[in-house]
């Protein structure tokens, strides 16, 4: 089998196992618990949450630990703005992109249904899927209280510009508590509601040299751990200390009460056992490696199958995604084809209900629907070899587009 959905899921490392494998069993204590056998788990749930917190430049108190990345993006929206609304603010604004996961986007089209929910900008994107920032500045309200901007796409792996987007609001921030500062006391009122940034970091810390949370000036940030070659079921969201949030789930006030619900210890250990992996010098040959493999797929599918359109900008994308539509060839078909001779791609588009769905980020990038349903996604690993890609090359030209 050769495994190119590395944007799904990526294997479990070996390292990462034999971490996880002491709290299966001997060491299963709750680490709620104040007997010894819990106290073992929360040294490990607390070595967990600082090996995150040093990756991201942050403190261990501003970790929360989730299921994965789609509740901590729920957490980070639907925290914030309850948390605002509780403090008064009953006309909140919210700005995202098109191009959002659906865990953000379905949150926000459901928020604004609500009685007295946030409004909510969805900036466009290009060609290359990328927000303008101009654009972005143009869509600042005196209102907005929160921006959520993925840092790379999953589907074409662009990059978008957070550093640049964190300095806007900073400043923004900034130029508001100095007029508020230098208001006549008696007609100031109250101090002005600072703009919170979220990003989904999720795609994008497999390769980031530096993702420091204070470099990028993120409030808020989440990332899963079935990613970055740890386990399902797990993630967890940076909230900056002094970011409101109120808890999506209540029960026996884990987290500082920001999320109840006893720690999953195997999975946090295993998390954190993963992103300990990400080291420097480790990140720059994976990404060496993985940015030479999809060189030669961009390169061999091109010249083998001219008609073939590539989707992913290249020059500014992490480098294991490589999207590409096939015109006259139906992307699901071209999936389940690879399928049947070992080679596990995904599709730019998602089954629902028996009816193929062209991809929302596609679509947002300007490609039409009929080109968007013919899409792949290949998304190449650390494991992955040019043997490999050679073979999927192979199989591309001569049994399922053959030309």
């Amino acid at each position: 089998m050769i495994y190119l959905d590395h944007s799904a899921t990526t294997p479990v490392e070996a390292s990462v196992i034999d971490a996880m494998l002491p709290f299966f069993s001997k060491n299963f204590g709750n680490p709620s618990s104040v007997h010894q056998f819990g106290q073992t788990a929360v040294m490990a749930t607390d070595n967990a949450r600082e090996q995150a917190a040093n990756f991201f430049g942050a403190q261990p108190e501003e970790i929360i630990f989730t299921s994965g990345a789609t509740e901590a993006n729920n957490l980070a929206i639907i925290g914030v703005i309850k948390a605002l609304q509780k403090k008064g603010i009953n006309n909140p604004h919210i700005i995202t992109s098109r191009v959002e996961h659906p865990s953000v986007l379905e949150h926000c089209k459901m928020l604004e249904t609500e009685a007295k929910g946030p409004s909510i900008t969805y900036l466009k994107v290009n060609k290359n899927g990328i927000i303008d920032t101009e654009e972005f500045k143009k869509s600042i309200r005196d209102n907005t209280v929160l921006v959520s901007i993925m840092s790379a796409n999953s589907e074409v792996g662009s990059i978008q510009p957070i550093r640049e987007i964190g300095k806007i609001i900073k400043k923004i921030n900034e130029r508001k508590e100095k007029d508020w500062k230098n208001a006549n006391l008696k007609t100031r009122g109250q101090r002005p509601q600072p703009i919170y940034f979220h990003t989904d970091a999720t795609q994008i810390i497999n390769f980031a040299h530096v993702f420091n949370v204070d470099w990028n000036y993120i409030d808020l940030l989440s990332f899963s751990g079935h990613k970055i070659y740890g386990p399902k079921g797990v993630g967890a969201l940076y909230a900056r200390t002094g970011v409101p949030i109120s808890p999506a789930q209540i029960g026996g006030g884990q987290e500082q009460g920001r999320r109840s619900g006893t720690l999953n210890t195997t999975g946090i250990v295993g998390l954190g056992a993963a992103i300990n992996l990400l080291k420097e010098k480790e990140i720059e040959k994976n990404n060496k490696h993985i940015s030479k493999l999809r060189n030669m797929l961009v390169s061999g599918i091109k010249t083998n199958i001219s008609s073939a359109i590539l989707n992913t900008d290249i020059d500014n994308s992490i480098p294991s995604i490589a999207n590409f539509s096939f015109p006259g060839f139906d992307g699901e078909t071209i999936m389940i084809a690879l399928d049947l001779e070992g080679i596990a791609v995904s599709t730019g588009s998602a089954c629902g209900a028996g009816k193929l769905k062209a991809s929302h980020v596609l679509l947002s990038m300007g490609i039409d629907k009929e080109m968007s349903q013919r899409s792949i996604r290949f998304s190449l690993g650390k494991n992955n070899t040019e043997d490999e890609i050679k073979k999927v090359l192979e199989v591309l030209k001569l049994k399922v587009c053959k030309v």
